[in-house]
C-alpha cells in the first residue's frame, strides 16, 4: 500500500446504517431558512427512519460550509444531544465517506453505540458566490484573479481534455445527464424532474465550452443525514451494512493530468476487503458535479469494463441497465453544498432498505462515492464505500 494511503475498513463487525432523512431541497429558500434549521431537519428524519430518538444517539458527526460560526458541537446542543463521540468534517463531496469511515470504526471500538451523520448547506445566490469566491487559499488568491470565479472554467477545461483522452463528444455526456433525468422523474424530491431529450441537451446556452447548462450542477438548500449502529439496534428490520470504505487525500499532489481520481487507488482495496467486484454491484451512486466527473469515477471504480466509455455510455447508462445516479443525481436532483455525497449514500441505502418508491430497483450490494475539495485542477478528496441489504 502506498505511503500515506487511508487504510480501507476492515470486515466490520456487524455495523449498518439503519435510517435515512434528506430535508427537502429548493433552489430559493423561504425567508428564514437557516443552515442549522435544515441541518436539524435532516437528522430528525433520519432518527424517524430508523425509529429512534435524539435520546438514543451518543455519536455525531457533521458537514456545512455554512454552519458558522456555529460548529458540529453547537449544532449538536441545539438538536438536545448528549454525546460520546464527535466529529466535524470539513471535506465537502467526500465527507459521507470520511465520516462513515470514523462512524462504522467509533461503533465497532464502542466509542459510541449510535451515530447519526449530518451534511447538508443554505444556498442562497449570495452564499453562494462568496463560497465559490473564497472556497480555499488557491481559489481566492490565483483563480479569482483570472476572472476564473467558481468551477465551471476549471472542469470546461478537464472535460476537454477527457474527451480527447476517451474518444467522447458532447451526445455521450448528453445520455448520462438525459438518463439521470429520467431516474430523478420517478424521486419526488428531485429539484428537476421535467424529462430531458438529447436535443434539449445539445442546444442548451453554453455556459463554458464545452459545458452547456445541464452539464453543471444547480446549488440547493438542503440536508442529507443517516444513522450508524451495531446491528443489534435493528434486529429484525431492513438495513445496510457496510462491508467497506476507502479513502484516498492529494493521491497525486497535482503532478497528474486530473482524469484519473484517487478513487483509482480506493477501488482495488475496496473490492478486496468486501470480497467482491464491480460486476456484483447493483445500484451505484457517484458524485456528479459535472458528467465527465461522474465517467472518471465509474471508470476508476471498474465498472466502466476495458475502459470503454463511449461504448459503456451508450449500452449501460443511456439504457439505464446500470442503476448509477437513481435519484436523479446531483445534475438534477440538485447539489445541496457540502451534503453532495451525503446525497448518493441516502440514495444507496434507501434502495437498499427497499425505501425508493417508483425507482426502485431490485438491489443487494449499493455503492456510493465521494468526490471533491477542488484545488487548481482536481478533487484532492476522494472516498468510496459498499454496503450489503440486510434484515
Amino acid at each position: 500500500m502506498a505511503a500515506g494511503s487511508v487504510r480501507a475498513l476492515r470486515r466490520p463487525s456487524g455495523v449498518s446504517v439503519i435510517g435515512a432523512g434528506e430535508s427537502p431541497y429548493t433552489r430559493h429558500p423561504a425567508s428564514g431558512t437557516t443552515t442549522d434549521g435544515v441541518l436539524a431537519d435532516a437528522v430528525r428524519r433520519a432518527l424517524a427512519d430508523a425509529n429512534l430518538s435524539t435520546s438514543d444517539v451518543d455519536g455525531f458527526g457533521a458537514c456545512s460550509f455554512t454552519l458558522g460560526p456555529d460548529h458540529a458541537v453547537d449544532l449538536a446542543w441545539r438538536l438536545g444531544l448528549r454525546l460520546r463521540w464527535l466529529m466535524q468534517d470539513t471535506n465537502g463531496g467526500a465527507s459521507a465517506g470520511t465520516m462513515l469511515q470514523h462512524a462504522v470504526r467509533a461503533v465497532e471500538s464502542g466509542d459510541a453505540s449510535v451515530v447519526v451523520l449530518v451534511a447538508g448547506d443554505l444556498m442562497d445566490q449570495q452564499v453562494h458566490l462568496k463560497m465559490v469566491a473564497e472556497y480555499n487559499r488557491a481559489t481566492a488568491e490565483q483563480l479569482v484573479p483570472l476572472d476564473m470565479l467558481g468551477p465551471n472554467a476549471l472542469f470546461a477545461l478537464l472535460t476537454q481534455r477527457q474527451m480527447a483522452a476517451e474518444g467522447l463528444t458532447r451526445t455521450d455526456y448528453g445520455r448520462l445527464a438525459v438518463a439521470q433525468r429520467a431516474w430523478a422523474s420517478l424521486n419526488p424530491g428531485a429539484v428537476y424532474r421535467t424529462p430531458l431529450t438529447l436535443d434539449d441537451y445539445l442546444n442548451a446556452p453554453m455556459v463554458a465550452e464545452p459545458l452547456g447548462r445541464y452539464d453543471c450542477v444547480p446549488p440547493v438548500t438542503g440536508a442529507d443525514a443517516v444513522v450508524v449502529a451495531a446491528d443489534e439496534r435493528a434486529a429484525g428490520t431492513r438495513r445496510a451494512r457496510v462491508l467497506a470504505v476507502s479513502a484516498r487525500y492529494n493521491t497525486d499532489d497535482q503532478t497528474g493530468d486530473g482524469l484519473v481520481t484517487g478513487l483509482a487507488a480506493c477501488a482495488p482495496e475496496l473490492w478486496e476487503t468486501a470480497g467482491h467486484g464491480p460486476a456484483d454491484v447493483d445500484v451505484v451512486s457517484v458524485y456528479d458535479d459535472y458528467p465527465a466527473m461522474a465517467l472518471a469515477q465509474l471508470k476508476d471504480l471498474g465498472l466502466a469494463a476495458g475502459g470503454e466509455l463511449p461504448a459503456f455510455v451508450a449500452e449501460r447508462l443511456a439504457t439505464r441497465e446500470l442503476a448509477v445516479n437513481t435519484s436523479g443525481g446531483q445534475l438534477s436532483a440538485g447539489q445541496p453544498g457540502s451534503a453532495g455525497g451525503m446525497h448518493g449514500l441516502v440514495e444507496v441505502v434507501r434502495q437498499l432498505r427497499g425505501q425508493a418508491g417508483e425507482r426502485q430497483v431490485d438491489a443487494r450490494l449499493g455503492l456510493f462515492s465521494g468526490y471533491g475539495m477542488v484545488l487548481y485542477r482536481y478533487g484532492a478528496c476522494a472516498t468510496a464505500g459498499l454496503l450489503e441489504a440486510a434484515g
